[in-house]
């Protein structure tokens, strides 16, 4: 059977056109098709990771587990993930760099069907080199401890750097991967948005959703992968 994973930096519900619209990013949601849906740059009204991630699961009818990173009085921020099969486990992974915002990842481990199980991160990486550097490192350690196949690394890693340490790290443990513009949705320019799947022969495709709704309600493109589970 095949999967198929999405990743979409939602900027706070908030699109090109400067409005909140919680409704619209649903909409977009709802085109991707995806079992499972990395979230970044989620605003939670709660501690508890409540109301705008509980919307979205509620009308999508699948399961939300929250990573809120940054930690405020009035609203909570960070990485979320939707998933339509069971979640067997997660975990969070803090990636904080000393001075800098608040990162983190997110760990599950999904069902798949015929007792398969796929193991997925999803994380939101920091805007300066030395940050991501920082990430990835932790992220791949992570990886290997769990050593499961298949296995997926979907997110905003926020790296332009197309000569940076950090793609070549992913590139030597993941393999080289396709990687659609994103940023900024309107005119997308720069692959921001990624996905890795570990075997590489378990991507069967990836691509960028570029609709008219999707470049209106975000400043990022979402960008699907569809991934075979299980493997032999």
């Amino acid at each position: 059977m095949r999967v198929t994973l999405a990743s979409y930096n939602i900027h706070g519900g908030v699109g090109s056109d400067g409005r909140f619209d919680p409704l619209r990013t649903l909409q977009v949601l709802q085109t991707l098709g995806a079992d499972v849906i990395a979230l970044q740059e989620v605003v939670f009204r709660h501690s508890t990771g409540r109301e705008t991630l509980a919307f979205l699961a509620e009308e999508t009818g699948m399961r939300a587990i929250a990573g809120p990173t940054l930690l405020r009085h009035n609203a909570h921020y960070g990485n979320a993930l939707l998933s339509r099969w069971p979640v067997l486990a997660e975990h969070r992974l803090d990636l904080s760099f000393p001075g800098r915002e608040p990162r983190g990842a997110i760990g599950a481990t999904i069902a798949c069907g015929n007792d398969k199980r796929l193991q997925i991160v999803t994380t939101h990486l920091g805007l300066r080199p030395v940050e991501r550097r920082h990430q990835v490192r932790r992220l791949l350690e992570l990886f290997d401890i769990e050593r499961a196949a298949p296995m997926v690394l979907l997110g905003d890693l926020n790296e332009w750097l197309l000569w940076g340490q950090p793609l070549r790290w992913l590139h030597a443990y993941f393999k080289e991967t396709p990687a659609p513009a994103t940023f900024p949705a309107r005119f997308p320019l720069f692959a921001l948005d990624r996905v890795w799947v570990r075997p590489r022969r378990a991507l069967v495709h990836l691509a960028a959703n570029a609709s008219e709704l999707a470049r209106r309600a975000s400043d990022h493109l979402p960008v699907t992968a569809i991934v075979d589970c299980p493997l032999d």
